[in-house]
């Protein structure tokens, strides 16, 4: 054997050593991935599927047969459902009220508890903490607070002589969705706060510098430096919150169960309600389907556009 053959065999090329390692670590990583993919192959990705083979059947969950009725489900629900309507708009409304006020509470949040401040790590956990709460105690904390007779915000207004505004917060379907929404933006606004202090952590402060030494206050800072650079961090805010908005239940459920009448309705919870309340399973999984349609039509184009501008 000739000496460099012979060099090269003990000693191989850097190419065939970091090709070979490539290749370890490209089988090591599928092996990893492989009880993630499982685990959401069984729990994500079969429920979704077996969701929408239930939707073209007519079924009480119980019996075990079942009566396909291919898409009339879903004539039902667009033709002869007004609560499913009523669902509808009342889960949009949720949406966009979610996108402007948690949004920017958490965003005004993050900006302010960012400057070197005192107690500063203090009031990042006394605003994070609602969101470390279970939602069915959070809707026990609030459903108490709007007590008509007993809940602290009517005695409080009692007592700074205010009694015109006392209401039956969760009793008047005029103000209930509204006031359970505010139960919403105090338990949510914490999390985009940590995102947002996370984005921030991410700006330049040599732009910021550059910019306040060209002359720039603090807005033209705030719109041309800041708000540019967390644009990613906008991205996943703007996407977790379609995605909770669309899917709210539980929060709901615990202070007015859809009541009064069907002002608080929610397609989530109706899609729950028809499936194991009314033993509707087929027209249940139909209005979850529809929903499911909806998210991602709103949220794979937004996430497609926001990468392209990226």
């Amino acid at each position: 054997m000739h000496k460099t053959q012979f060099r090269e065999l003990i000693n191989p090329p850097r190419e065939q050593i970091s090709r070979k390692r490539f290749r370890l670590d490209g089988n090591s990583a599928i092996l990893f991935l492989l009880p993630a993919v499982l685990i959401y192959v069984i729990f994500v990705f079969y429920p979704i599927l077996n969701a929408f083979y239930l939707s073209f059947f007519r079924w009480d969950g119980i019996a075990p047969d079942r009566d396909f009725v291919g898409i009339d489900n879903y004539i039902r629900i667009f033709t002869q459902d007004p609560t499913f309507w009523t669902a509808l708009r009342n889960s949009a409304l949720w949406v966009v009220l979610s996108l402007i006020v948690p949004t920017s509470l958490g965003l005004l949040l993050a900006l302010a508890l960012n400057q070197r401040i005192w107690g500063r790590s203090f009031f990042r956990t006394i605003f994070y903490l609602p969101a470390v709460i279970a939602s069915i105690a959070v809707a026990a904390i609030w459903g108490w607070m709007y007590n008509p007779s007993l809940g602290v915000i009517n005695s409080l207004l009692q007592a700074l002589g205010q009694g015109n505004l006392v209401q039956d917060w969760l009793g008047n379907r005029n103000i209930a969705l509204l006031s359970v929404f505010v139960a919403s933006v105090w338990a949510s606004a914490g999390t985009n706060m940590i995102l947002f202090l996370a984005g921030l952590q991410g700006v330049p402060r040599e732009l910021v510098e550059a910019a306040r030494v060209d002359g720039a206050n603090a807005l033209q800072v705030f719109s041309n430096v800041t708000i540019p650079t967390l644009r990613p961090t906008f991205v996943i805010v703007f996407s977790l919150t379609i995605i909770s908005s669309l899917k709210a239940f539980d929060l709901i459920y615990g202070m007015t169960y859809g009541g009064p009448g069907d002002s608080t309705q929610v397609l989530a919870m109706w899609g729950y309600f028809q499936g194991f309340q009314y033993r509707n399973f087929g027209i249940g999984m139909a209005i979850v389907m529809v929903l499911f349609a909806i998210t991602l039509v709103i949220v794979v184009p937004y996430i497609r556009w926001a990468s392209k501008e990226e």
